[in-house]
């Protein structure tokens, strides 16, 4: 029998944005359709606490959230505790911030949509909005986003305007991320960490693609690692 896993679901919820509309009925497809039971709590980013308990965390769209830490935290924790962790759209962006800032020792990097006038910026506009657009991406063999999507090439829906600025892309590779996606210009749209149980992020937004009846194939892989770890905690003792 496979335990229900208790998901954190990080974000400024409210009914404005599509996802936090769709992502409780992905929950329950996935319940449907393939025995993942999901049990979400909606934390809001000031509002973020000891994440201790949670099988895995989502950090989703809705940006610019009303408070940066709390994200950075909600990464961090997922991070350096094994977690599984998805990150979406603004929880990619903040991932990445999370690690320049907490593993490459960027501490004073910034994100262009909370500080502007931030002297070195690590999240930038992005050349062309993607708001509401679909596009490709090229995925890395032998990765993470590989094995979950099945494909090299995958076309997927954006909602977002900003995204990494390409020049600190070495420095955040050095430090062990690894990106595992890319448009036709070569702009990251994946990051993971291969050493983690699961942690993955993703510019586009997984759970805004089809009809919402059929979960996106990283949607599914976020919730069976969710379970994994509810199983692994119930035979652990924790």
């Amino acid at each position: 029998m496979t335990q229900t896993a208790r998901v954190a679901l990080v974000g400024d919820r409210s009914d404005g944005v599509r996802s936090h509309v769709r992502i409780p009925k992905l929950f329950e497809r996935l319940a449907e359709r393939d025995g993942l039971e999901l049990d979400a709590y909606w934390i809001p980013t000031d509002a973020v606490g000891d994440l201790t308990g949670f099988d895995a965390v989502w950090l989703v769209p809705g940006s610019p959230y009303r408070s940066e830490a709390g994200a950075v935290d909600t990464v961090r924790a997922a991070r350096e505790n094994g977690v599984p962790f998805l990150g979406t759209c603004a929880g990619f962006q903040h991932a990445l911030l999370e690690f320049a800032r907490n593993v490459c020792g960027l501490g004073g990097i910034g994100h262009a949509e909370n500080a502007p006038d931030a002297d070195e910026r690590l999240i930038v506009p992005l050349a062309c909005s993607l708001v509401g657009h679909e596009g490709a991406v090229d995925v890395t063999r032998g990765t993470l986003a590989a094995r979950i999507l099945g494909a090299e090439r995958s076309v997927e829906r954006y909602h977002c305007s900003y995204g990494l600025d390409s020049r600190h892309l070495e420095t955040l590779v050095a430090h062990g991320l690894v990106f595992s996606g890319f448009d036709g210009d070569g702009d990251a749209r994946i990051a993971e960490l291969p050493d983690h149980p699961f942690f993955l992020a993703t510019l586009f937004q997984p759970e805004l693609a089809g009809d919402g009846t059929r979960p996106h194939p990283v949607v599914q892989a976020f919730a069976r690692a969710a379970v994994a770890h509810a199983n692994l905690s119930i035979h652990s003792g924790h």
